[in-house]
């Protein structure tokens, strides 16, 4: 998610405190459980959103109306998260929704302890998975199916065989706050990785990596980038040799492709 201005201080400012208070386990998987409940509410009831983003009104007044509205419904964690939101200066009311949203991503990936790359690594295999199988895809996507239908098919999927965490944001990424599912467990993977510093980088080959490769490949890009980089491996055929690297919006084109390419252009010019 994209926040600016007072937002993103905002933003900052309440990863910081839920950090400080959220450890792992069930009660970090409870809290965002918490969070993601208000974020949904807050969209559904726009008037709540925009009494409890409006700078005109007292923080107390709004910190009340929230603990009225939410006490013995979410977490007591959350609902100090929450009163805590309403005291800060968003640019748009749409986007302390979306703040809440964001921290129960985090506090998601948080629950997992020690399995973070676990869950990165599962997130990207189930987003594979969706983009290459359109009966999938058209049915996570389908307007016709209710959220409850869909996550009963999630689970058909991934109960039993992967993380909780991971079970848990595949669901929540049906629930329309991104462009498409893929374009929340994308978003998602870059949160897991936010949340141990590191950066996401694809990586594109013919043929998979060996061990040896990957930590090489890990090392150069870390002395590069300055930080630990969780590299998704993703065989392509379209790939005839040698390795694509995406970061972000960074490129790096080491493939035979790309330099046949090269070739054929210098020829033509």
């Amino acid at each position: 998610m994209d926040f600016r201005g007072g937002s993103a201080e905002a933003v900052a400012a309440l990863t910081d405190e839920l950090v400080g208070q959220t450890g792992s386990g069930e009660a970090a998987s409870a809290l965002a459980d918490s969070l993601f409940t208000v974020s949904r509410s807050l969209r559904s009831e726009p008037a709540l959103r925009r009494f409890v983003t409006d700078v005109s009104v007292p923080t107390e007044a709004k910190q009340g109306i929230v603990r009225e509205v939410f006490s013995g419904k979410v977490d007591d964690g959350a609902l100090t998260v929450i009163a805590s939101a309403v005291g800060r200066r968003w640019t748009s009311s749409r986007d302390l929704p979306d703040a809440l949203e964001h921290l129960s991503e985090v506090a998601t990936v948080r629950s997992t302890g020690q399995d973070v790359e676990r869950l990165s690594d599962e997130l990207f295999s189930f987003g594979q998975t969706v983009q290459e199988n359109p009966t999938l895809r058209d049915a996570l996507s389908d307007p016709a199916r209710s959220v409850d239908d869909k996550a009963a098919l999630v689970d058909s999927l991934l109960a039993g065989k992967a993380l909780p965490a991971t079970v848990t944001l595949v669901k929540q990424s049906l629930a329309g706050t991104y462009r498409t599912v893929s374009a929340a467990l994308a978003e998602y993977q870059k949160v897991a990785a936010e949340v141990v510093s590191e950066g996401v980088a694809t990586v594109r080959v013919a043929k998979p990596l060996t061990d040896a490769e990957i930590t090489r490949l890990g090392a150069a890009l870390q002395r590069a980038y300055g930080r630990a980089i969780h590299l998704n491996q993703l065989v392509d055929p379209d790939v005839l040799g040698g390795i694509k690297v995406e970061i972000g919006d960074d490129v790096i084109d080491g493939t035979i492709a790309s330099r046949l390419d090269d070739a054929r252009r210098t020829l033509a010019g």
